[in-house]
């Protein structure tokens, strides 16, 4: 068996959507690569195959709650990255 290759972590739209939104231009690539690894690993794992099935069956409570742990996870990770490139 292998692993389907739709299978993915629904967090990675989400930090990349944040990312995108909030300051995507102000980093550098490596910067910005950077920081969605040290993000993600501070967020619990999602796996989803489609985005629609996160679209139809998740509550709107729980996707806030999603977005809340995905800010809170970048500014973390901000703050730690910023002292290691010195910026």
């Amino acid at each position: 068996m292998r692993l389907d290759n739709n299978i993915h972590n629904y967090y990675e739209h989400l930090v990349l959507d944040y990312i995108n939104t909030h300051f995507a231009e102000e980093f550098s690539d490596n910067f910005i690569a950077d920081l969605i690894c040290q993000t993600l690993n501070h967020l619990p794992p999602r796996y989803i195959r489609h985005e629609v099935d996160m679209a139809f069956y998740l509550p709107q409570n729980e996707r806030m709650a999603m977005e809340f742990q995905v800010e809170k996870a970048l500014n973390t990770s901000l703050t730690f990255l910023e002292g290691k490139y010195d910026i």
